[in-house]
């Protein structure tokens, strides 16, 4: 434990270190760092960098257990907390446009929408743990109070609402859908497309150019894979198995070009974001569409999520643009 002489020279050097930065350091006290303005809307309604770093309480504590309470020296975690703090500010911004809007058309929360978008929401995040301090802890862990939950939650549900009514005009006919139906049949049939498909992945357009006039020439796909390949598939020949026509999880200019050829066709060089690829289909297998009537309510369905969407983008960037938002993100950090 310091002695009391110590404690006193302590302060003294604080003290001291204070008079001599003067200004630097009055900037670097939280409460001058928290009502920094990082953004302000409408000319009058500011967003502080304390409003984001209270909302980044559960990513800072998640960055010091992945990269140690020194995790803003590290390149990375900064880079992940700088893009956090930035969904924060947008997400905040928007939330601030839509309760403006929500307040001049006069929408407002219900008795019973009330119970059912705050209260019971709150008991269902609270029976998720063991008792209410436990849950209570974890709100803290994320920037909010009891109190600033529930209105968070009240805000969402009024946001929501307002939403709805944006989008409410939205309309899909059946002509609409059995157009979409009629161009798309390959995404309704009575069981998935797949194709099977073979690929050598290489560097350069040249290596892969060089590796498809192998296999003009007679050459085994397989084996020339085998030989040039640096993907993981190349110890099975470049096998890459059934693929599903529609399976997001490859590269789109990858699955394009694969979609044109026919049974035992051999593309010429495709490049991707992985490098250069030499493609082979082994064998499609395509199953009939189903019956438009059985799959009208889906389709009518997606078509009104994507016109409600679209609808909704266009509002907020009407309103975004009439906000005069002003950013200074050199203060987020």
């Amino acid at each position: 434990m310091k002695s009391a002489k110590q404690m006193a020279t302590a302060l003294l050097v604080g003290m001291f270190t204070f008079s001599a930065v003067g200004c630097s350091m009055v900037e670097k006290r939280p409460d001058v760092v928290n009502a920094k303005v990082v953004a302000t809307i409408y000319g009058d309604q500011n967003i502080t960098r304390g409003d984001i770093d209270n909302l980044s309480k559960g990513v800072v504590a998640q960055l010091k257990t992945q990269y140690g309470d020194s995790y803003d020296k590290n390149e990375e975690a900064v880079s992940a907390l700088k893009k956090e703090k930035e969904q924060i500010l947008t997400s905040l911004i928007d939330q601030k446009i839509f309760l403006k809007k929500a307040k001049d058309k006069k929408i407002t929360l219900t008795k019973d929408e009330m119970k059912t978008n705050v209260d019971d929401v709150y008991n269902q995040y609270k029976q998720q743990y063991k008792t209410e301090s436990e849950f209570k802890s974890q709100l803290s862990q994320y920037g909010y109070t009891v109190a600033q939950f529930k209105e968070q939650l009240k805000n969402r549900a009024i946001c929501d609402k307002l939403i709805q009514q944006v989008v409410k005009d939205a309309k899909v006919s059946d002509e609409e859908a059995q157009k979409y139906y009629d161009s798309h049949k390959n995404s309704y049939t009575q069981s998935p497309n797949t194709i099977h498909l073979a690929h050598i992945l290489v560097k350069t357009e040249s290596e892969a150019k060089k590796a498809k006039a192998r296999i003009d020439k007679g050459e085994d796909f397989g084996a020339v894979a085998k030989a040039v390949s640096t993907d993981g598939s190349k110890d099975k020949g470049g096998d890459l198995g059934d693929i599903q026509e529609n399976d997001s999880n490859y590269d789109k200019t990858f699955m394009k070009a694969a979609l044109k050829l026919k049974d035992n066709e051999v593309s010429s060089p495709v490049h991707t974001q992985f490098g250069w690829h030499v493609i082979k289909c082994i064998k499609r297998t395509q199953y009939p569409p189903k019956d438009f009537n059985s799959v009208k309510d889906e389709i009518k369905q997606t078509l009104l999520n994507t016109k409600q969407k679209n609808l909704y983008q266009k509002t907020l960037k009407k309103w975004e643009s009439e906000a005069n938002i002003q950013k200074n993100e050199k203060n987020l950090m």
